[in-house]
């Protein structure tokens, strides 16, 4: 285990360094002189120079790429030129937003997802198999930030149940940051619970026929407790594997949503950087988010062999 432990953590740092060469790569080979891009056609000259030789433009891209990643590690990420703070300072500050809003987007849709696949394959064709099967083509065809819109309007401006923007901050009471974050969080899961429903019925379905199943009948067990106690444990494997590639959707659905609801969290700084070209945030933003992928997708890895440890002879 230890060996297998090693050689994942091997690969993780690897590919995050692969990671932020793609990240810094991308962005620093824009169209243009970046500080241009920064500063717009009308900055001055000697601004222009002051910048570049800020940025180490003067210098090859593989030294300026090992030194960005050397202060990356240590947290420093730049100082924003628009909000004229460090970057990492920035990043902290979003965190608190968008962590627990992924937080309670994921508990959303692994219960609800979770849920409605469990209750369609308990019974494959009954109502609650044709509702899941709607209520999944719903969730995968309509786009999260329109889903957001659609709860502004029902469940906020209508009803006035729900904020319908804006962060109050954690120092205004846990129910009442909660309750900002309820509707953003509910538009993010709505399209992540679609999937894992469908994923999760056809792992269980699939688990149905298999001879520890029909024992475990055999044995007096209900069809329903047999799912739950011998079924969905064995069909778990391929439904934390999509769990872990739905992160990315939802970092990419967070930039969107965020901005519906006027969330003051990564998604939307990472949207304002970009329309603001401010280059230096939006590569900071961009290593974290991809960097947090990367990291999810190695733990599902590695809850995944502690389920079924024969795929650590794969590994």
């Amino acid at each position: 285990m230890a060996g297998f432990l090693l050689k994942r953590l091997i690969g993780l740092a690897a590919l995050l360094l692969v990671v932020s060469l793609g990240v810094f790569v991308v962005l620093d080979l824009l169209p243009g002189d970046p500080a241009a891009v920064m500063l717009g056609t009308a900055a001055r000259p000697d601004t222009l120079a002051a910048l570049r030789l800020e940025l180490g433009l003067d210098r090859p891209l593989a030294l300026r790429w090992l030194s960005w990643l050397g202060s990356a590690a240590t947290g420093d990420f730049g100082r924003s030129l628009t909000y004229g703070m460090p970057v990492g300072s920035l990043i902290a500050q979003r965190l608190a937003v968008t962590l627990p809003l992924g937080a309670l987007t994921f508990a959303i849709a692994c219960v609800l997802g979770g849920f409605v696949g469990f209750a369609g394959a308990s019974k494959p064709g009954g109502a609650g198999d044709r509702f899941g099967l709607v209520f999944a083509q719903a969730g995968i065809a309509v786009p999260n930030f329109w889903i957001g819109l659609l709860l502004i309007l029902g469940l906020s401006i209508g009803l006035g149940w729900f904020p319908s923007g804006g962060f109050p901050g954690w120092d205004a009471g846990i129910f009442a940051a909660l309750s900002a974050l309820a509707l953003p969080a509910v538009a993010l899961a709505l399209p992540q619970a679609a999937v894992l429903a469908r994923v999760t019925r056809g792992a269980v379905i699939e688990v149905v026929g298999e001879d520890f199943m029909r024992t475990a009948r055999a044995k007096g067990l209900s069809q329903r407790t047999a799912l739950l106690r011998h079924g969905l444990p064995n069909a778990l494997p391929p439904i934390l594997t999509i769990l872990g590639l739905q992160f990315a959707f939802l970092v990419g659905g967070a930039i969107l949503v965020e901005n519906v609801f006027a969330l003051p969290g990564l998604g939307q700084l990472a949207y304002q950087a970009l329309s603001q070209r401010d280059l230096v945030t939006m590569q900071g933003v961009a290593l974290v988010l991809a960097a947090g992928v990367v990291v999810v997708n190695a733990l599902v890895d590695l809850i995944q062999v502690w389920i079924d440890p024969r795929q650590r002879a794969d590994g």
